[in-house]
């Protein structure tokens, strides 16, 4: 151990001893209360994490240097499915799972055989979310983290279960939860609903919402999705992939031709699907379905880059306006050879007239030729130069284009306002449908499954669009300091697409919903208001309260003022100066002076507090100031516990001392701008 090492242990424990960073209200002294998220604890931290911890800290101690009674709490995050699903993993022997355990356990324990009796303990979620809510406490400690430990919880605690209900028994009331059919992400192998914390990869996915378009073919329909129903006006073919699977099945009683893992998809999205014929898609191919809007006949063609598990793994070609479809079809007109085979001859397909079905101005009668060859593209292996020629293409047309006289009822109309009237038509005459997608791929569970989107009756969610709800958060947003300021626009365009989100799902760790004790309440929207329970978890900690003492009524009265102490006492057998001195301490403390994070919390966590505090708490203790610092790279990569380039935060102490990282990671960017680890 060095001298410096030496140095930090000897006053971080006389910091320890002498308690000086418990913070009790003082009437004589400006409070300040400040809060850093509490750490996920499925594994341990790194440094990269390190930053924000630091410099909540830094502010932290700035406070108390200019004579502020500083609160700085800290507690752990255990809920949802994320460590019942790593769990899972190391009790199905998956070795990946097993050896990031044990890489993280290394760095705790000094022999293997340690380790592994570590890892034998953990067998269930609980167990495991313990141990290292446990050492990364010891972690930062040995940071020097001015922390407040006497106010420490999990979001496991039964004490904490109670106030998590009082919460979401305050959004039933104000009609802010509900229950319905709702779109979400799910995870087919966990039968379970997903969000943020529970994904390996794709953390920031949405669900994208696809037109199915039923076009008719033979005694059914062969259905393609898209996200530009208005084009079905220049469909010229269909795309199939001839060695990918497709099935005759009956959909909610009608037969639909849709490639065999989409069917899998639409059991889940609340269909009744019966699979009728397995066949490979070259069977289809050289056949012809029927127009939507005046019955003609359009070829079927072969297309291996279409994905049968992207969508329902039927494509429909539109070359006049859309680039990837104009360079396939070439492709066939230069070399037909390949066509025979399904009894298609080159004069059939040279015979293909493009369609143009949208007028713009700067552009020719079909724009995404002049897209394609403006960029010399050559092939379909140009796919950068093709997706931009595609962009160009979709922005010019939403902007400037306008439905020509080959669009039936729809010409002379503007893209931009045709699409949704195009839908209700198709609708009213049972050519159209609809399909749910992640926005990207890939996107995997913690338990290693392909995410999908599933469609469930009964599913309970937070609806953001609640009247007044948005606008009241709206105004608190503006009436409050995000620094740097540059992070705000994010904020607006969060609250403008949040809409109705999953608030509950059947399994992980977590509080269960009140009302319906079947349904466990997920991880980002239990860690919302949580920094109202700082100001008291000693006091329930220290006086031993009980879950069945902490009622809806306690909690009305401590954070609302609701009803008087002698009655509350009566109910809940709590001493009534026991809940003045409790009342007190959190009109002391809240509101959160300052709440400091990185910006990926803005989309999901941050957000929904603002909201939050919003429908539960009165303007006065609305949130004041959210700052922000970004996130670390280690030599100009993105660091991945799975790519090895990650420093623990265990080790810094040691091999760099506290100290000094605290001053590199202070200094060496300025909080708003991403900072390299070298």
């Amino acid at each position: 151990m060095s001298e410096f090492a030496k140095i930090e242990k000897k006053w971080q424990k006389r910091w320890a001893k002498d308690k000086i960073f418990e913070a009790d209200p003082d009437s004589k002294r400006k409070k300040f209360f400040l809060t850093v998220p509490y750490p996920y604890v499925n594994g341990a931290l790194h440094i990269g994490h390190g930053r924000t911890y630091t410099v909540g800290d830094l502010i932290a101690r700035y406070k108390r240097m200019q004579g502020y009674n500083v609160l700085y709490p800290m507690a752990s995050h255990m809920t949802g499915t994320p460590v019942q699903g790593m769990v899972d993993r190391v009790l199905a022997g998956d070795p990946d799972a097993n050896e990031m355990y044990k890489r993280d356990l290394r760095l705790y324990f000094d022999t293997e055989e340690k380790v592994n009796a570590q890892l034998a303990k953990f067998k269930d979620a609980m167990t495991t979310a313990s141990f290292f809510a446990k050492v990364i406490s010891q972690d930062f400690s040995a940071l020097g983290y001015s922390i407040d430990w006497r106010r420490k919880f999990t979001t496991g605690d039964k004490t904490y279960n109670k106030f998590v209900e009082w919460q979401f028994q305050k959004f039933m009331e104000k009609g802010y939860i509900k229950q319905g059919n709702y779109p979400l992400l799910y995870c087919p192998q966990d039968g379970n609903p997903v969000g943020e914390d529970d994904l390996l990869e794709g953390g920031s996915a949405k669900i994208k919402e696809f037109t199915a378009i039923k076009w008719p073919f033979e005694d059914g329909f062969l259905v393609a999705a898209t996200l530009r129903p208005e084009t079905i006006f220049g469909v010229t073919n269909m795309w199939i992939n001839p060695k990918a699977k497709y099935v005759w099945a009956k959909v909610d009683g009608e037969k639909w031709i849709v490639s065999k893992a989409a069917t899998e998809k639409l059991k889940l999205q609340a269909k009744e699907v019966e699979i009728i014929e397995t066949f490979p898609g070259s069977k289809i191919i050289g056949k012809s379905f029927k127009s939507i809007h005046d019955g003609h006949e359009i070829p079927i063609l072969p297309a291996e880059f279409v994905d049968p598990n992207n969508a329902t793994g039927v494509v429909y070609s539109v070359p006049g306006h859309a680039p990837f479809d104009y360079i396939a079809l070439r492709d066939l007109w230069e070399d037909p050879s390949d066509l025979a085979q399904y009894g298609i001859s080159p004069e059939d397909v040279r015979g293909i007239e493009i369609i143009g079905m949208i007028d713009m101005k700067g552009y020719s009668k079909f724009p995404a030729k002049d897209a394609v060859e403006n960029r010399d593209i050559k092939a379909q292996t140009e796919s950068e130069k093709l997706e931009n020629a595609t962009q160009e293409i979709y922005k010019a047309e939403f902007y400037d284009g306008v439905m020509k006289d080959n669009c039936a009822q729809f010409s002379g109309r503007a893209i931009k306002e045709v699409k949704e009237d195009v839908v209700e038509w198709m609708k009213t005459i049972n050519r159209v449908d609809i399909f749910y997608e992640p926005d990207q791929r890939p996107v995997i569970c913690r338990c290693g499954a392909n995410v999908e989107v599933g469609v469930f009756a009964g599913q309970w969610f937070l609806d953001y669009t609640s009247p007044g709800w948005k606008e009241a958060s709206r105004k608190a947003l503006e009436n409050m300091e995000i620094k740097p300021d540059i992070f705000r626009n994010l904020f607006e365009s969060t609250f403008d697409w949040l809409a109705q989100r999953p608030c509950a799902r059947r399994r992980g760790i977590g509080t269960r919903l009140p009302f319906d004790p079947d349904w466990i309440i997920e991880s980002l929207s239990d860690s919302t208001i949580y920094m109202a329970y700082y100001t008291i978890a000693h006091h329930i900690t220290d006086n031993k309260l009980k879950p069945k003492q902490l009622s809806y009524k306690f909690f009305d009265y401590v954070f609302l003022g609701k009803g008087t102490p002698a009655k509350v006492s009566k109910s809940t057998e709590i001493d009534v100066n026991l809940l003045k001195s409790i009342r007190s301490e959190f009109m002391y403390w809240y509101p959160n002076d300052q709440r400091h994070t990185a910006p990926s919390h803005i989309s999901n966590h941050l957000s929904f507090a603002i909201f939050h505090h919003v429908a539960i708490f009165p303007e006065k203790y609305w949130i004041q100031l959210i700052s922000i610092n970004e996130h670390m790279n280690m030599e100009g990569k993105r660091m991945s516990k799975s790519k090895g380039n990650v420093i623990p935060l265990v080790e810094i102490p040691e091999k760099y001392g506290a100290d000094v990282f605290r001053m590199y990671v202070i200094s060496a960017a300025e909080p708003g701008t991403m900072m390299d680890w070298r």
